[in-house]
């Protein structure tokens, strides 16, 4: 590395979330954007200029061309790939035989077979994987970890991930065209639900899996149809389960709720905090008490709120992943549990795919 403070990154692809992200590099404060590639320098070029004007670099990054001339360039680092799923197995390959550390943006694979083929080609070059789930790097997370702990013996995790796409979304949206994003809704949010459980187990997998599919949608120009919506049971020893709904036609939801034998954990919006500089979360531990004919119930209810902005701050969590990575490799070193998780997390996503898509059949994970 030419500054070995700054971790010098490329972005593949003028991807609307790329933006955030362009954004999230500035802030990071150990990170910077060198180029944005994509199928034309007219694009790649329109895209910088347009994120220069709301977070400009001192530095303008260059606009470059095709992807493989992106990964040729000695001056970058790290790419971060936000491409349809359909095509990052190949693209993520050749970054890391590129040598370049890879920000893969998820669902990382269309199964876990490419994942891990993936996985294979950064490890053989000794450059970083990780995905780019925003929240695992939130401030929030240390302090639900400590609630759990005060919630007695875990039983249930519950979560919701939806939003209600258009008629423009259906029609238009890469995520309901099989070629590109063939798992829908469960690709698209079911990533974020399935890491959740993940980490309330400290990633443990569950011994079976049980997917329910309640609506798809086969576009005129999509080979097959695509999850719009779709629920799914995991099964963990000790008797813990976790439920999971993720829908494109149900309106904006968030929420993950962890209960346990002495009281219950509730995020109302674990993937992205609210906007208003603070990340909330309640713990509730019910009591019932009956005093003759009087009947109570107590909520036992307390509140926690850690200051972390939503979006577009130097402590957000975009931020902080992107600074967490770059941090990694500034550091000489590759970190394994990173990878190992994203696998994780793609192997139960094909398990739900295969059990809702074979009439909810029950998947033994082994």
């Amino acid at each position: 590395m030419a500054d070995s403070s700054t971790c010098r990154w490329g972005i593949m692809s003028t991807a609307t979330i790329g933006r955030k992200n362009w954004q999230a590099i500035k802030l990071s404060g150990n990170g910077a954007v060198v180029a944005v590639a994509s199928r034309s320098a007219q694009s790649s070029q329109k895209y910088i200029d347009e994120c220069q004007a709301a977070a400009p670099f001192d530095n303008v990054p260059r606009a470059i061309e095709g992807y493989d001339h992106l990964l040729a360039a000695d001056d970058i680092d790290a790419v971060y790939i936000p491409l349809p799923t359909g095509m990052r197995k190949e693209w993520v390959i050749r970054a890391a035989n590129a040598g370049k550390h890879v920000m893969c943006e998820k669902p990382c694979a269309c199964n876990a077979v490419d994942l891990a083929e993936m996985i294979e080609a950064c490890q053989a070059n000794n450059v970083q994987f990780m995905d780019g789930v925003m929240y695992m790097h939130g401030l929030r997370l240390e302090k639900v970890r400590e609630a759990l702990r005060d919630i007695g013996k875990l039983k249930r995790i519950t979560t919701q991930f939806s939003f209600c796409g258009d008629q423009e979304f259906e029609e238009g949206n890469i995520r309901t065209n099989s070629d590109l994003e063939p798992l829908g809704a469960l690709g698209d949010l079911g990533w974020y639900t399935i890491r959740f459980a993940l980490w309330v187990m400290d990633y443990e997998m569950p011994k079976r899996v049980i997917g329910r599919m309640l609506t798809e949608y086969k576009r005129e120009d999509s080979p097959h149809a695509v999850p719009m919506e779709i629920e799914a049971e995991l099964q963990f020893e000790n008797g813990i389960t976790s439920t999971f709904y993720n829908s494109f036609v149900t309106g904006h939801q968030q929420w993950a709720h962890v209960s346990g034998t002495e009281g219950h954990v509730y995020i109302p919006d674990f993937v992205l905090p609210y906007a208003g500089g603070e990340a909330k979360f309640e713990k509730s531990k019910p009591e019932f008490s009956v005093n003759a004919c009087d009947f109570e119930m107590t909520q036992n209810q307390e509140q926690f709120v850690i200051h972390e902005p939503g979006n577009s701050a130097v402590n957000s969590q975009e931020t902080n992943l992107f600074r967490n990575f770059a941090s990694i490799i500034l550091s000489g070193r590759t970190d394994d549990h990173w990878p190992s998780i994203a696998l994780k997390t793609q192997q139960l996503m094909d398990a739900c795919y295969q059990s809702a898509t074979n009439e909810s059949q029950v998947i033994e994970i082994s």
